[in-house]
Formats: structure tokens, C-alpha cells, sequence
């Protein structure tokens, strides 16, 4: 088969000015310049993610909503049950939002469906236990946006949800306490690229400014965040970057045990890179879900003890 190479050009001008300000050669000029970048700012930005550069979670759409109810789950000791698909961005979700909650002192659980039982999504099965095991707040991460009946249904049965998705949105959005999802037509949170886990950390980061709790008791998630980074491969741009910019240092440095655990599995003991996020940790908590249940990716992502 023939195959015709399209070899993107730049503006040399603006290549040779942004060679010169940043004192690098003409090709990194030229692949940053490909990327948009094109000034000093823009490359320290690129090069240099800091955490000051996030935005205020509160930008985004039915935050305070959110934040509201779990505060009022917490207070009241309501059951809160935390809900993700059976894919990486979904468990990597549950066991990072499950982990914050508990340490809030929470009665919390996790939930994950069965691929094969109850299919993608919001499953009426879950909802089912749920109101069996009087939770009365469920979470849903990576999921929901589009879960109009399931959500009716958990209405009728005295279930509030609150969901946390970033994947497109129909006209339509559940009657839920609180959508979170910076692609809904109506949000004006300024970053949209973000992975479920994502939208779920920014519901953490929201809720530990409400309560005083400083970012650095939070920056612990960031591995679990940038797993589902890699995993979805969303775009290592804006926020996503700063993410995994701090998250991969934290899995290099001192990853949690379930992290540690799979590097050792796949003979990665240090210097992971994203792409190894990507083609070695990833895969393997996909494969929880595929050949048992996901709810064994969840385990080892919160287990505190190395035995």
C-alpha cells in the first residue's frame, strides 16, 4: 500500500524568535511551535506545571451542590456509596474518592459492576443494592451523564446521586443532586479535557477548600489520577499536564503499595515514565475487569498492607 507522508511545516520566524528566547535548538522550537506554543510564557508553562496553575474547582458547574451534600451525608452518617465503571479511568476513580471519604471519617463503600452482568454504566442491579444496604448517596465516577432512567429509578427508591463524568453530554442530564462534567454546554469550567478521575479530583480539591484541608494532605492522589490519564489517553495538555507532571513523581518516588506492587510485577522498579503508565500499569488493572471482576483493581489500589 502507498503511503504519502504529510510533514507539518511552521513559520520559520516565529521558530527562530522562539529558538533564540529559550536558548534550544531549532528543532524543539519548531515540535513546540507545532503545539501551539509560541511564546517564553507559553514554553515555561509547557515545560515548567505547577500547581498554582489549576483552576478553582468552583468554576465548575453544580460544585457547591455536590460539595453540599456530601458535607450533609458526612454530618448526618448517611451511607455514601462511590460508583465506577470496570475500566481503569473508573476503578483508578472509585479507589481514589473511596480513600478521601474514609479518611473524612465517612461511611463509605465502593461499588464497581460486572462487564459481563451488568454491562457499562449505571446498572439498576447497583442501585438495587444500594437501597438494600440503606446507602443514601451514591457517587459516580466515569459514568452517569447519560443514566436518565437509572437515576429516576434511584430517586423513586430514596437514592441521591451526585456524578462526576466527563464524557459528552445529551440535551437531557439526569435529575441528580449534581452533574460535574466540564463538557456539559452550560459549564463554564475553562479546562474540558479532563479524565473521569479528573473530574472526581476536582470534587476532592473542592471539598478539602470548603473544610480548610490543604492541598498538600490531597497531592497523594495525583498517582491514582495520573493512572487514568495515561489509561484514557485524554490530552497532556493544561490541567492533565500539571497532574501527571507531580503524579509521576509521586509514583517514582513513593508510590503507593498497589502501585509498587504492579511496577514489580512488570519489572519497572523505578523511572516510569507515562508511557509506561500507559502500556504497563494500565493494562494490567484493565485485566481485573475482563477476566474476574474490577472490584479486585479497586483492592490492590487501596490496600494499605504489602503482604
Amino acid at each position: 500500500m502507498q503511503k504519502n507522508w504529510n510533514i507539518l511545516g511552521s513559520d520559520k520566524t516565529v521558530v527562530d524568535k522562539l529558538a533564540k528566547a529559550l536558548n534550544v535548538s531549532e528543532i524543539v522550537a519548531h515540535l513546540l511551535v507545532l503545539r501551539g506554543i509560541i511564546t517564553f510564557d507559553a514554553a515555561k508553562l509547557f515545560f515548567r506545571p505547577e500547581i498554582s496553575h489549576l483552576h478553582d474547582p468552583f468554576l465548575m458547574k453544580d460544585m457547591q451542590k455536590a460539595v453540599d451534600r456530601i458535607e450533609l451525608a458526612i454530618v448526618k452518617k448517611e451511607k455514601i456509596l462511590v460508583y465506577g465503571d470496570y475500566d481503569v479511568d473508573g476503578t483508578t476513580s472509585v479507589a481514589m474518592m473511596y480513600l478521601f471519604l474514609k479518611k473524612q471519617k465517612a461511611a463509605v463503600e465502593y461499588y464497581i459492576p460486572c462487564r459481563y452482568d451488568e454491562g457499562y454504566g449505571i446498572s439498576l442491579k447497583g442501585i438495587d443494592y444500594a437501597k438494600k444496604n440503606n446507602f443514601r448517596l451514591i457517587v459516580a465516577l466515569d459514568c452517569g451523564i447519560r443514566a436518565i432512567n437509572q437515576v429516576d429509578y434511584a430517586n423513586e427508591k430514596g437514592v441521591d446521586f451526585i456524578i462526576c463524568d466527563h464524557h459528552n453530554s445529551e440535551e437531557k442530564v439526569p435529575h441528580a443532586i449534581a452533574i460535574l462534567n466540564p463538557k456539559q454546554k452550560d459549564c463554564s469550567y475553562p479546562y474540558k479535557e479532563l479524565s473521569g478521575c479528573g473530574v472526581g479530583f476536582k470534587l476532592i480539591q473542592a471539598f478539602s477548600q470548603s473544610n480548610n484541608i490543604d492541598f498538600s494532605e490531597i497531592i497523594e492522589y495525583l498517582d491514582l489520577l495520573t493512572v487514568s490519564i495515561g489509561a484514557d489517553i485524554v490530552p497532556m495538555t493544561g490541567e492533565n499536564r500539571v497532574f501527571s507532571f507531580y503524579g509521576l513523581q509521586l509514583i517514582n518516588k513513593s508510590p503507593r503499595i498497589g502501585i509498587k506492587v504492579l511496577m514489580e510485577v512488570g519489572n519497572k522498579r523505578k523511572d516510569l515514565t507515562i508511557s509506561d503508565v500507559v502500556f504497563g500499569i494500565a493494562p494490567m488493572i484493565n485485566a481485573a475487569g475482563r477476566i474476574e471482576h474490577a472490584k479486585k483493581a479497586v483492592e490492590i489500589l487501596v490496600e494499605q498492607d504489602y503482604a
